[in-house]
């Protein structure tokens, strides 16, 4: 019972801190595990250790799911080639680097040394996504940031697997072994999230109960990373491919009412999950530090140098990409500045710490283990409040940001067009006569009023109601295939696409006649 309670208080504060943190307009990671630093070093609170079962199989796959949803294919593909470069290239750079690092300023061994650069080797897609929701980053950047740490885990995954073969083994392992591992992971990953996201989308285009749909969609991440683990494979990648596959799809795949309810509840799941485990990271800190028996002389220092490493070959690698990215902003260091700045570790590599196992393979408990665990929680912490609290005034600084006159050009391009694009189909109908004069006169209005961005007036008879719902359902189909043309086109941003399908959907589910339709 007792635990029990404590994960309701941890709840409680959690969401607490994370709803404060959007009130100050501060960012909800940085903010909780500051909290729970400060919680976890209160006298009187039970030391926290976190189940790696709990991270890996509870916490992940449904953040990760979110993630890869909000990915857009077309902003994906235009950045695939520094992605490649960053997911891979960057990823074992980051791992060389720390394990050097490490073995000239920590007393670890050159094996547990490599164990702990591929840990923080990766990016955390969990940890960017949060951190980069809410700012006003342009389609580019934001895609770069997200789709590298989205798709840099099999290369880390396959890095800690090597790293820890070798540690536990007590000898090294072959580079071409290592090469089969991460065509394993990475491929066998992708055939996976691609099976699971067809046989999902098979089901979801025959099923039109919200419940049913919303179950589905909570089930999909476990599924995916379940079946992946099983075939030994990696889940994460599994996870990610199934989500932005998935997420292309969307819109194909429900009505407007159910992606309304999706929408919904998958936002209270991401929040509840993103807040208990961020401030779960901070709370874990102090009893890893206790767990080390006073041996902390040399410990900041060692972070610091660690962290310091991981920005410095960060930067190395992305401002020579900046060529590739042709960025248009000015001054041209701006973009690959906030690109290195991103690079936050967070729930990924501590579940890869968290899964190293306890001893070798000759039953010998497994030298500084606590030590890789101790180190990568307090880069995660650092990473999460110094990069956290800074990257909206450097986003701010460097002059990438989105202003908000250009978004609402953007969103005000997007509904003239829409709008137009339902007129036309609207004469099309008077054309044929299809539609009575009374519900023509009034979707006319109403369509003429939101190209001149006035409110509409007027009310038909109720005669006309269940014609005017049809209609204006009709042209709400059409405005929606106009509104994905402009987002294929390229005229407007991933962003700006959702957020208008979104106030489609709303005014389609307001419409319908029941919640099902």
């Amino acid at each position: 019972m007792r635990s029990f309670e404590a994960v309701l208080v941890l709840v409680a504060l959690a969401t607490v801190v994370a709803v404060s943190a959007r009130r100050l307009r501060l960012p909800a990671p940085s903010l909780l595990v500051v909290a729970g630093v400060v919680v976890g070093l209160l006298p009187g609170v039970p030391a926290v250790q976190v189940s790696p079962e709990i991270v890996s199989l509870v916490v992940l796959p449904p953040l990760l799911y979110a993630a890869g949803e909000d990915l857009s294919w077309r902003e994906l593909r235009a950045v695939w080639r520094p992605v490649a470069v960053l997911a891979i290239g960057l990823v074992l750079a980051s791992a060389a680097a720390v394990g050097a690092i490490a073995v000239a300023v920590t007393p670890l061994s050159g094996s547990m040394a490599f164990v702990l650069g591929a840990v923080l080797a990766s990016t955390d897609p969990v940890a960017v996504t949060a951190l980069g929701r809410r700012l006003p980053l342009p389609a580019r950047v934001q895609t770069l940031i997200q789709a590298e740490s989205l798709f840099n885990d099999a290369t880390s995954l396959v890095l800690v697997r090597v790293a820890v073969a070798a540690a536990v083994a007590g000898g090294a392992v072959s580079w071409a072994w290592g090469a089969g591992q991460f065509a394993l992971l990475a491929g066998g990953g992708v055939a996976v999230g691609a099976v699971v996201a067809a046989g999902v989308a098979l089901i979801r285009r025959r099923t039109e109960d919200p419940i049913l749909e919303t179950v589905i969609a909570l089930v999909t991440p476990y599924a995916a990373y379940v079946a992946a683990e099983a075939l030994h494979v990696s889940g994460v990648t599994a996870v990610v491919v199934a989500s932005v596959i998935l997420g292309g799809l969307a819109p194909h795949l429900t009505n407007a009412g159910i992606r309304l309810q999706l929408h919904a509840v998958y936002g209270t799941v991401v929040f509840l999950l993103e807040s208990v485990v961020f401030s779960l990271i901070g709370l874990a800190l102090p009893a890893l530090l206790d767990d080390l028996n006073g041996s902390l002389g040399d410990l900041p220092w060692q972070v610091l140098a660690i962290a310091a490493t991981l920005l410095a070959v960060r930067a190395l690698w992305v401002f020579p990409l900046s060529l590739v990215m042709r960025p248009r902003s000015r001054p041209p260091w701006a973009a690959p500045a906030v690109v290195s700045w991103a690079g936050a570790r967070g729930v990924l590599p501590l579940a890869a710490a968290l899964s190293i196992p306890l001893t070798t393979d000759d039953g010998a408990p497994l030298a500084h283990r606590g030590l890789v665990l101790t180190i990568t929680t307090a880069v995660i912490v650092l990473t999460l409040t110094v990069q956290g609290f800074s990257l909206g005034p450097l986003v701010r600084r460097a002059g990438i940001a989105v202003t908000p006159q250009r978004a609402r050009d953007e969103d005000a391009t997007a509904r003239l067009h829409m709008a137009r694009a339902a007129r036309d189909r609207l004469d099309e109908l008077d054309d044929l006569q299809a539609v009575p004069d009374a519900v023509s006169r009034r979707l006319r209005r109403s369509l003429n009023a939101r190209v001149e961005q006035v409110h509409p007036s007027g009310e038909a008879e109720d005669s006309i109601e269940p014609t005017y719902r049809k209609v204006r359902r009709e042209l709400i189909a059409v405005e929606s295939r106009e509104l994905h043309r402009l987002h294929e086109t390229a005229l407007i941003t991933e962003t700006t696409r959702r957020r208008l399908q979104r106030t489609l959907d709303l005014e389609d589910a307001s419409l319908a006649d029941n919640p099902g339709d």
